[in-house]
């Protein structure tokens, strides 16, 4: 994994904009919708601003507080700049040149609170606008309420389900393909525990696998790691086949799965 995916909250806090052609008034917009202050490199606010206009931008620069100085930065067009401003740790982005990039900014399928972002690590942004588009033709206008409704409701799956494992496999269930809650396709909103749902049930699952990498998983295989509760697996199961499995599943070295788990074990040996 060549980058860290991470989702920085950036509302009230300053970013550096540098260049002035198309392409930095499409950032600025970006970082506007996710509550950024946009300034220059001296730190002046960008006139205009949420009505701040040039003559104002010093005095709204000064009065932020020390804490909130900028440490993230994107630039068009200007390698000197991109050198300045990491020369005072500052991390940078400099549109259309990946090499000189601390970080690069994702093409965004938006339905919040739900965020989904693509990136190529500056390989190709064509690839993933065209995934985004796809993307958005897949995840439905629900998504965002879905999301509160189930935060709202959390409450109500710890009384329904008090032990940690219990509920979450509920909640995979009812978010399953062809569940109540099923992100694509949600019989409803509600966010709320079923009525009837089924007990969580104890599944122990063989996989037999003559290859050690990963992209030679089958797509059933690679779901049952991706769903697993625990993996156990022998002492020559290959780390790239143990990081497709969720990262809380618990992982266990063993010769023989125990059977009276509960949830889904699968159990890994390679042949």
């Amino acid at each position: 994994m060549h980058s860290l995916p991470i989702f920085v909250r950036l509302q009230g806090r300053a970013v550096i904009l540098v260049g002035d052609r198309e392409a930095a008034k499409a950032k600025r917009r970006l970082l506007e919708r996710a509550g950024a202050i946009v300034v220059r490199e001296d730190g002046s606010v960008w006139p205009d601003h949420r009505g701040v206009h040039d003559g104002e931008g010093a005095d709204a620069a000064s009065q932020m507080d020390a804490s909130h100085a900028p440490a993230l930065a994107i630039v068009v067009d200007d390698d000197e700049a991109v050198a300045r401003l990491k020369a005072r740790g500052i991390l940078v982005n400099a549109v259309d040149r990946p090499d000189l990039c601390d970080f690069t900014l994702p093409a965004i399928i938006d339905r919040a609170p739900v965020i989904v972002a693509v990136g190529t690590g500056g390989a190709s942004a064509g690839l993933a606008a065209a995934l985004r588009q796809r993307l958005e033709a897949l995840l439905p206008a629900s998504l965002g309420p879905l999301a509160d409704a189930l935060f709202a409701a959390r409450g109500a799956w710890r009384k329904r389900y008090p032990e940690a494992a219990d509920r979450r496999r509920a909640i995979a269930a009812a978010l399953a393909p062809g569940g109540v809650y099923d992100p694509l396709q949600p019989t409803n909103t509600l966010g709320t525990p079923p009525e009837h749902a089924s007990e969580p049930n104890r599944t122990l699952v063989s996989m037999k696998l003559h290859s050690d990498d990963p992209d030679d998983l089958t797509l059933w295989q690679a779901r049952l790691l991706a769903n697993a509760d625990r993996v156990t697996h022998g002492p020559d199961v290959p780390p790239a086949i143990l990081n497709r499995a969720r990262a809380d599943a618990d992982r266990l070295v063993c010769d023989r799965p125990p059977s009276d788990l509960p949830g889904l074990t699968v159990d890994v040996r390679m042949i």
